[in-house]
């Protein structure tokens, strides 16, 4: 845990926002699953991995009043804060390790572009599912983005895992049904295409 902190505290603290390959001015992929699941505006929302999203931004600006950013950088929850200004208050934010996260509350959604791939190993990838799956409310949502087998091999200089429809059924189906899945091409900053598959899956 210590080094993948050390890991993401220096990318936070070198690298501006653009300087990374995750960035969006507009998640809107993320922002259509939430319209055409109509999510009530009281819901309560988690998104992990979400330092330098700027979905918390356009959820605010939608009304939005129950909105947790989880992150295992200081550095990335320092830097949204200081983006968001007087509407940080609106929002609850968490630095830890999504594997040593233990919740005070559960979640109507669980909301997770480009970070549940940074686990490799079966017991990290099992950890999450019955973390996340604790933590929703009954028939809570899960929205989650990886990259796909015709992704990228690595991120951040990290290893990933690839993953298919099939392959995230056979991690989350025996506690979620799989309601939607598609992939779509994410443009780097850098003028490079990477290629993700998102899922919409709900508790059963």
């Amino acid at each position: 845990m210590e080094n993948r902190k050390s890991h993401w505290e220096n990318v936070f603290s070198t690298k501006g926002e653009k300087e990374v390959s995750w960035y969006q001015q507009k998640p809107e992929t993320s922002l259509q699953f939430f319209t055409e699941n109509n999510i009530p505006k009281d819901a309560k929302i988690i998104e992990v991995g979400g330092g330098d999203s700027y979905l918390i931004d356009n959820l605010l600006d939608l009304g939005y009043t129950d909105v947790t950013i989880l992150d295992i950088s200081k550095n990335a929850i320092a830097r949204l804060k200081k983006r968001l200004g007087a509407k940080a208050n609106k929002v609850k934010f968490i630095i830890s390790d999504v594997l040593e996260f233990s919740p005070k509350e559960k979640y109507d959604v669980w909301h997770d572009r480009a970070s549940f791939h940074f686990l490799t190993s079966i017991e990290d990838i099992q950890k999450y599912k019955s973390l996340v799956s604790n933590s929703l409310n009954e028939n809570g949502l899960l929205f989650l983005g990886t990259f796909s087998e015709n992704g990228p091999l690595k991120c951040s200089g990290l290893e990933i895992t690839q993953y298919s429809e099939s392959k995230i059924q056979s991690v989350f189906g025996n506690d979620f049904s799989v309601e939607n899945c598609f992939s779509e091409d994410h443009q780097t900053p850098f003028d490079t295409v990477q290629n993700f598959i998102f899922c919409s899956l709900k508790k059963k």
